[in-house]
């Protein structure tokens, strides 16, 4: 039977999590549309973008995962939220990391999509700085076919859940804002929590619906070193979006 807010809590296969996030980190935020699994390239391309980029946290939408089978590097820890069951499979949001997180929490959205009838998942983490400081990560996947007000009520929903957090957070994901409506609310959304969008030198590579940018990584309390649109080599329709961020 499928558990809607369904959490796979695993500690680092292979080797020691680090006990805290690192002051200066690299992540990346992507829509990997169900292809962790399916594609033989997307473990080789994933390992080579770490070693670039030195990844230390991963937020993939649409990731594909089971309870038996390495679903990303051995070497992350893995939270994930499923909002679909199928075949054995369970599809959703999944936050991986060198630090195994502190806490984490999964959500459905409270409307299901017209088309297809599921929830959208959303996933919660918490992690620590060494100076006990905590940073707060939103995995977001978006509802897509439906009316702007349900959009505008499962957005305020976000809000909720991290209003009463006053430190660091990232806010990233896949967030459906195909049109000036969603924009708005994406808008208000930045203003009530203090959060910088990523200004990313290569909007072309983002993907886009009826000319809006989808994918974002909303900031605070944290300095941006770099950032970049990556090429994700086809494994997906959508690139990775990749930022370098440093506590302040």
């Amino acid at each position: 039977m499928f558990q809607p807010s369904l959490i796979h809590h695993r500690s680092c296969q292979g080797t020691a999590c680090r006990a805290f996030l690192s002051d200066d980190f690299g992540m990346i935020s992507w829509n990997v549309y169900k292809n962790n699994l399916k594609q033989p390239a997307f473990q080789p391309y994933l390992r080579s973008l770490i070693g670039v980029k030195k990844i230390d946290l991963m937020l993939f939408q649409e990731a594909n995962f089971k309870t038996d089978k390495k679903c990303i590097l051995s070497e992350f820890a893995i939270d994930a939220a499923a909002n679909l069951e199928f075949g054995g499979k369970f599809y959703g949001v999944l936050t991986a990391s060198m630090t195994e997180s502190q806490e984490s929490q999964a959500f459905l959205s409270k409307g299901k999509e017209s088309l297809i009838g599921t929830h959208k998942s959303l996933l919660l983490s918490q992690f620590a700085f060494k100076d006990g400081t905590t940073l707060l990560v939103l995995n977001v996947h978006a509802i897509n076919f439906r009316e702007n007000q349900r959009y505008s009520v499962e957005m305020d929903r976000f809000l909720e859940y991290v209003k009463g957090h006053d430190g660091p957070m990232i806010i990233a994901g896949d967030f459906n804002s195909w049109n000036e409506k969603r924009m708005k609310k994406l808008a208000e959304m930045q203003e009530v929590l203090s959060l910088q969008a990523i200004p990313f030198k290569e909007k072309s590579k983002i993907k886009s619906f009826m000319g809006y940018p989808l994918d974002y990584i909303f900031y605070r309390g944290l300095e941006l070193l770099d950032s970049a649109v990556v090429d994700g080599k086809q494994l997906s329709d959508h690139n990775p979006l990749f930022a370098r961020f440093k506590k302040k």
